[in-house]
């Protein structure tokens, strides 16, 4: 048995553990047979396939995808990327925005890579490469929103929302953290613990609140609306595939719900589309009482990556090196899966 399958068993099924084994792509280094010690670069891959395998169960498109065009061809899915919202605003007794997660990337092995303003979202993006396998361990996408550049009552709803966020990492977490830090490595018996800590932090961590603040919040963000119903959920995950055209094409004729546009990037080496979001039901407090409404929820993404330029002596060739690099624009159209008139 190998570390990953070790520790994917400690927060899953075994019978998810053997579904993700099968959908999923992972590098030969990355298959360790069981010792005394986990590397943070397993213990990163890990976490990637938990969190890809949680998402694909919320998103019944992404399933259907996976079990014809992946499965169903014996291909496996290349996981490129998952991408997460936040928000830079008091957030109860959680980190307010990104600093909820830099605390657990950087321990794992992720280097910031790139900043991406999203002015027409009043957001900003960071993206997370690994330092010890970046085109193999999926990227992180990091968003953060910007309270302070809506109005007032916008604010008010947001604090109202975000106050009673509880933090799911405790001492013994941070502590392991920091030990991972240092050293690259945790004893086997101390990740099995941690990895399921981290998993929760891919969560919602505020409660219930009123209809009329998500109103207020869909009114100015679609994006902050839906942080308040999903939390820091993965937002999506997305498949690295050779011709995302041809793909976007496949999934239109089978009548799936893919976007109508390819985002192109301004070099034009990075391409993506993808599924319009699932709807989910989430609950909200009237002066009736609660009730529940249909919302958008998470999606799954498609990408296609060209290799960079990059010149050597004619006796001395370059392995080539894909761009892993996001682009602004690219972001933006793609965040529109989530609006709630996509």
């Amino acid at each position: 048995m190998t570390h990953l399958q070790k520790l994917l068993t400690a927060c899953l099924p075994p019978e998810a553990v053997q579904t993700i084994h099968e959908q999923m792509y992972v590098h030969p280094g990355l298959q360790q047979p069981a010792s005394g010690s986990v590397s943070r670069a397993e213990l990163a891959q890990a976490l990637n396939m938990a969190l890809f395998h949680g998402l694909v169960q919320r998103v019944p498109a992404g399933q259907d995808y996976i079990a014809s065009d992946v499965l169903g061809q014996q291909r496996k899915v290349v996981f490129d990327h998952g991408a997460l919202r936040t928000v830079r605003w008091p957030s109860g007794a959680l980190p307010a925005g990104e600093a909820a997660f830099t605390r657990v990337l950087r321990p794992l092995g992720f280097e910031l890579q790139g900043t991406y303003p999203l002015p027409r979202l009043k957001m900003t993006g960071r993206a997370y490469s690994h330092r010890d396998f970046p085109e193999e361990i999926a990227q992180f996408f990091v968003s953060e929103l910007h309270p302070e550049q809506f109005s007032a009552p916008f604010q008010s709803a947001v604090t109202r929302v975000l106050s009673t966020s509880r933090d799911p990492l405790g001492p013994q977490d941070i502590a392991d953290l920091e030990q991972l830090t240092r050293d690259g490595v945790l004893p086997l018996a101390q990740a099995l613990r941690l990895l399921p800590q981290l998993l929760q932090c891919f969560d919602r961590q505020h409660g219930v609140f009123a209809m009329d603040d998500y109103e207020l919040l869909l009114a100015e963000s679609a994006e902050m609306a839906w942080i308040s119903t999903e939390g820091n959920a993965f937002n999506h995950a997305t498949d690295r595939v050779d011709d995302v055209d041809a793909v976007a094409e496949r999934q239109r004729a089978l009548g799936r719900p893919i976007k109508d546009k390819v985002e192109v990037s301004a070099s034009g080496r990075v391409r993506q589309t993808a599924f319009r979001a699932a709807s989910v039901q989430r609950e909200f407090i009237t002066p009736e009482g609660r009730v529940s409404r249909e919302v958008p929820g998470s999606f799954y993404e498609f990408i296609t990556r060209d290799a960079l330029q990059t010149a050597g002596a004619a006796n001395d060739p370059v392995q080539p090196r894909l761009d892993l690099a996001f682009d602004a624009g690219n972001a933006t159209g793609i965040f529109g899966m989530t609006a709630a008139r996509a």
